[in-house]
């Protein structure tokens, strides 16, 4: 059982990062000490990625900081924040321990490290299935390339010198997104003479092209003999 630290000791802290506020904060913070505690109880606690699915005013991430200044360790955090409060809050402290704070004749060294922040966006499915036309064609591009699992250093643009569609491409595999918000897209021998690859193009066509579509107007056996692979929108794209 650990005696201490106290909640007292985390508000006590809270209100000396924050010496500027003109009131509380946030109630009960955990003591950051606590977490370094805890984290000194991992196998290997040099490294390792911590998650706060309820972050708060952002105690773990001090910690993790903290520890990583004390002994030159690796950890990383991952913080999850659902209040209004995490950027003003969390965000904040996290971003004020890292690079320092205080007033003119109290200034606190930062421990260093750094963070991203990010927020939950729309949806890409709509609560009937099909795609949430809202967050954007380059979204849902981007969200089919990842559930694909395409490399970063294969995907492209819509501005690549084979096709709008174009998701990625590798010397064995070529992703297309036959797309369009406002209509129904067809994989037909149309849009297959769409794509261009070798000649002034560059890359050649590779063994496997996946092609999404609203629906496929190609017989099997062509498909096969192509190396084509049609995936239905919205049916066959990943959820998570």
């Amino acid at each position: 059982i650990l005696d201490g630290p106290y909640t007292q000791t985390g508000s006590a802290a809270l209100r000396s990062i924050f010496w500027d506020a003109e009131r509380e904060v946030f109630q009960f913070p955990k003591p950051a000490q606590l977490i370094e505690r805890l984290l000194a109880m991992l196998p290997d606690e040099s490294q390792g990625i911590v998650l706060d699915s309820f972050a708060g005013s952002g105690t773990t991430a001090e910690a993790v900081l903290a520890a990583n200044a004390r002994d030159g360790g690796k950890r990383q955090f991952i913080l999850i924040e659902a209040m209004d409060y995490a950027r003003t809050l969390t965000a904040e402290r996290v971003q004020r321990v890292a690079s320092g704070y205080g007033g003119p004749n109290s200034r606190v060294l930062g421990l260093g490290g750094g963070f991203d922040y990010y927020t939950v966006g729309e949806q890409i499915f709509l609560p009937d299935d099909n795609l949430n036309e809202a967050v954007g064609t380059d979204a849902i591009r981007g969200y089919v390339a990842y559930s694909e699992g395409i490399p970063t250093d294969d995907r492209t643009t819509p501005q690549n010198p084979h096709s709008p569609s174009l998701l990625g491409l590798n010397r064995e595999t070529a992703w297309i997104f036959h797309y369009e918000p406002d209509r129904a897209t067809s994989l037909d021998m149309e849009f297959l003479a769409s794509l261009r690859f070798g000649g002034s193009a560059g890359a050649s066509k590779p063994a496997t092209v996946i092609i999404y579509a609203d629906r496929c107007l190609l017989s099997p056996a062509f498909m096969t003999k192509h190396g084509i692979i049609f995936k239905k929108i919205p049916r066959d794209i990943t959820r998570f």
